[in-house]
């Protein structure tokens, strides 16, 4: 008789305790200030591909994983292109698609990448805890990520945590 009271406290204290986090609906990162993981990734058609080397570079960057059949990706897209104005290098990788239909995306919405490689058999988004695209992190001048962000970059987002973020990784 005394069991179920006894469970339900428990369960009561325990969704308690995770409604008292920063922000409960963040997904947790585990790659969070380690460096970024390697990439093992294809050209995309004849667009200027990436490695390695790029994340590694001095500076900071995005890195942005995306595809064409992706709809949260294609209202995030504007605002990509306004960070690349602002001269934010963004690293696009696509995610499991087909190369015809990513290579139209980027042809009707413009290309805010310097660089597009493609991630095809999804092996990339699985080393870096990808849970869906569009994700978005950014790297600091020494490869490490500074912030991972699972979701469509809206206003709000830039001015929330990717600015502050780009700020963070250049300090």
């Amino acid at each position: 008789m005394i069991l179920p009271p006894v469970l339900f406290a428990g369960l009561a204290a325990t969704f308690w305790i995770g409604m008292q986090r920063d922000d409960p609906d963040a997904l947790p990162s585990a790659i969070a200030g380690k460096p970024a993981p390697s990439l093992e990734l294809t050209p995309l058609g004849d667009l200027p591909a990436f490695g390695d080397e790029a994340l590694d570079a001095p500076g900071v960057k995005l890195v942005n994983f995306w595809a064409s059949w992706c709809a949260p990706c294609r209202v995030e897209h504007p605002n990509l292109e306004v960070l690349a104005e602002e001269g934010v290098p963004i690293y696009g990788i696509n995610y499991k698609d087909n190369p015809d239909n990513a290579l139209s995306f980027l042809d009707e919405l413009g290309n805010p990448y310097v660089a597009v490689a493609a991630d095809v058999n999804g092996r990339t988004a699985l080393d870096w805890g990808l849970y869906g695209v569009p994700e978005t992190y950014v790297i600091d001048g020494d490869g490490q990520i500074v912030l991972r962000f699972a979701g469509p970059i809206t206003q709000r987002v830039m001015d929330s945590q990717i600015r502050p973020a780009l700020k963070e990784a250049a300090d």
